[in-house]
């Protein structure tokens, strides 16, 4: 059969993928817990978001070295991301939460999983499953709890604006990490992650001038929960866990998962950061946020479980159903089956034909492919 030949490879490959994305929503959520602290100290937030990044890119220098030949081969693709996945999400970020409160621009940005639903419907035209459609509503309903939207309800159309260039800025995040293995010239993801962090470092300090930032609390301590702690582990986190390795680990998982679903995987990424904030913070978990946390957690699951709607698919693991063509054994078989049926007709025709000469124990056979 033409999907039993592709089986033996895709479970592993689907669960590399979904423990990759899990990896990265993890990592991704720890960056808001490692950074407060840090702006309590005296940092500004745009000032600890180009830390962030430009630490980031300075980590990975050598990855960037090492795969220099993609600036030639993909130069587009390496720009939209650091331009979209780096700097455009955090920009708009953070100027929509300095107009709506935070959990309505937190909630608006991780509309990004069902508007990337919509972009691989309409715009690229491929079908989706229903278990990513189901997954990633779910998942919206559940983050509307665990930020709890209904306490800071307010409308700010700029600020909204800022929230919804953030979603988009998050949906360019999957398609772009997908674009990059895609084509006559695939870029590996690696790279993908280093030059988009090095391009969105650029970005961002010409957006934030760090030059004009007093850094000197980094030198110093900061309180978290009520323990002194040196400034310099909490920036080590947020540079090599929550975006060095966030990153990473979320674009590979991409080539493994389809965005959708890997969109639908990362929506985890709040439930841990209002968890790790309750832990290490001592931020409150109410009910209604360990309520929403659940249902995040079971629209991802909805969605990496989701199945092809139709048989024959060209990639059984990335959770969109696209039709191929029939396999040529397929049509082999339908050819043999047809000589069979035609074979059978003559072989009466003969034998009744032999009967009537009076030729008895000997009847001519067409061949039959059995």
């Amino acid at each position: 059969m033409h999907s039993s030949t592709a089986s033996p490879t895709r479970p592993p490959g689907r669960t590399l993928g979904l423990s990759l994305a899990l990896v990265s929503a993890f990592a991704f959520g720890g960056s808001g817990t490692a950074a407060k602290p840090l702006i309590e100290a005296g940092l500004s937030p745009l000032h600890v978001v180009w830390l962030r990044v430009t630490g980031a890119a300075v980590a990975l220098l050598p990855i960037a070295y090492r795969h220099r030949d993609a600036v030639l081969r993909r130069p587009g693709l390496l720009l939209g991301f650091g331009l979209l996945a780096v700097a455009g999400v955090q920009a708009c970020y953070f100027a929509a939460i300095s107009r709506i409160p935070v959990g309505v621009a937190l909630l608006i940005e991780y509309l990004g999983p069902p508007l990337l639903i919509g972009y691989v419907k309409f715009v690229q035209r491929k079908p989706i499953t229903r278990g990513a459609a189901v997954g990633a509503g779910v998942a919206v309903a559940g983050l509307a709890c665990v930020v709890e939207v209904w306490n800071g309800l307010s409308f700010d159309a700029l600020g909204v604006l800022f929230a919804l260039g953030a979603a988009c800025c998050q949906v360019g995040y999957f398609v772009l990490a997908d674009a990059g293995r895609r084509g006559e010239r695939p870029v590996d993801p690696l790279a993908v992650s280093a030059y988009g962090l090095l391009i969105g470092a650029v970005l961002l300090t010409a957006l934030t001038r760090p030059w004009q930032a007093d850094w000197s609390p980094l030198g110093g301590s900061v309180v978290m929960n009520g323990h002194t702690l040196p400034a310099f582990l909490p920036a080590a986190w947020m540079v090599l866990v929550a975006t060095v390795l966030a990153y990473l680990t979320g674009v590979i998982s991409v080539g493994y998962l389809s965005p959708p679903i890997a969109g639908v995987v990362a929506n985890l990424e709040a439930v841990v950061a209002t968890v790790l904030a309750w832990v290490l913070l001592g931020e409150h978990l109410g009910v209604p946020q360990v309520a929403g946390g659940l249902l995040v957690l079971a629209g991802a699951f909805a969605a990496q479980l989701s199945k092809p709607a139709a048989e024959g698919r060209a990639d059984g693991e990335d959770g969109v159903t696209e039709v191929v063509a029939p396999a040529p054994d397929a049509t082999a078989g339908a050819g043999a089956a047809a000589s069979r049926a035609a074979g059978t007709a003559q072989d009466r025709r003969e034998r009744v034909a032999a009967a009537e000469r009076g030729v008895s124990g000997r009847s001519s056979r067409t061949s039959r492919g059995d």
